[in-house]
């Protein structure tokens, strides 16, 4: 067992810095993993990783519900749209090998880094609404009023492909969620990271079970899960209260940042 034990703070800060963004930390986490373990398969890192993610995710969102800050309706209908996608990502993951995995996921990262470069998404100011769009209000605990417009039928489509792609790889999928819920759907910024992270939990249940189900926790999976997990439950609710503190911008910044570096990383450990 104390072999695993370093797992606890490096699970404390993936915690802490996936809440903080509402990406999970499994895209941090994976690279770490198969680096970590190059013997490993794709099936059991992903497990682990989103194993990882549901606790993560789970700790933060009652975190940000203290906070009045999740949109629990919306929450429900990407989630509902995500789960579907999550399952089948998690019966898929076992047919890629691994070395493709690592550049699969080494590729994803820099592409999601350079597009979120490119497109910083701060706070954008209130707009009228389109045509067919849904209009929102979130009340935080603090009063803070935030109301907003958004197309549902793209908001469920794009859940569908983030779940299945989140549990394919075991990355969470909040990295891809985040910009699109601020830069297509026009969540205020600290509304999408809380927003995320719910839907987030349900789906990286989803997928988890399914992994169980189908014995992808083998050869110390589970005590590496119960490690991490640990360090994730304490460092979300550190993550949760800077959350407040730190500017939209710089969230979405600090996110394409960390996927860059970890992306870089494992493409040529892997070439």
């Amino acid at each position: 067992m104390e072999q695993y034990l370093w797992l606890v703070p490096l699970g404390f800060v993936i915690g802490a810095y996936g809440t903080i963004i509402g990406a999970g930390g499994g895209f941090v986490l994976v690279p770490l993993l198969l680096l970590a373990y190059p013997s490993a398969s794709s099936d059991t890192i992903t497990s682990i990783s989103l194993a990882v993610v549901f606790f993560n995710a789970l700790s933060g969102s009652i975190a940000y519900a203290r906070g009045r800050r999740i949109d629990y309706y919306s929450g429900l209908l990407f989630a509902i749209a995500a789960v579907p996608g999550a399952i089948l990502g998690a019966l898929t993951t076992g047919y890629i090998p691994r070395h493709f995995f690592d550049v699969l996921i080494g590729v994803l990262m820099l592409g999601a880094a350079i597009f979120l470069f490119w497109r910083p998404a701060g706070e954008k100011p209130a707009r009228q609404p389109r045509p067919g769009e849904f209009k929102r209000r979130i009340v935080e605990a603090d009063g803070s009023e935030h109301i907003f417009y958004y197309n549902r039928a793209l908001g469920v489509t794009i859940s569908l492909i983030v779940g299945y792609i989140s549990s394919l790889l075991g990355i969470g999928g909040g990295f891809i969620h985040v910009p699109v819920l601020v830069g297509l759907l026009n969540f205020p910024v600290h509304i999408a990271t809380a927003t995320s992270h719910f839907v987030l939990a349900m789906m990286a249940l989803a997928g988890t079970l399914t992994h169980i189900m189908t014995g992808a926790f083998q050869h110390g999976g589970v005590r590496r899960t119960i490690m991490l997990s640990i360090g994730v439950v304490l460092g979300a609710q550190l993550g949760a209260c800077l959350s407040t503190r730190v500017h939209g911008d710089w969230i979405i910044r600090g996110l394409a940042l960390a996927l860059a570096l970890v992306g870089m990383r494992l493409l040529w450990t892997a070439i």
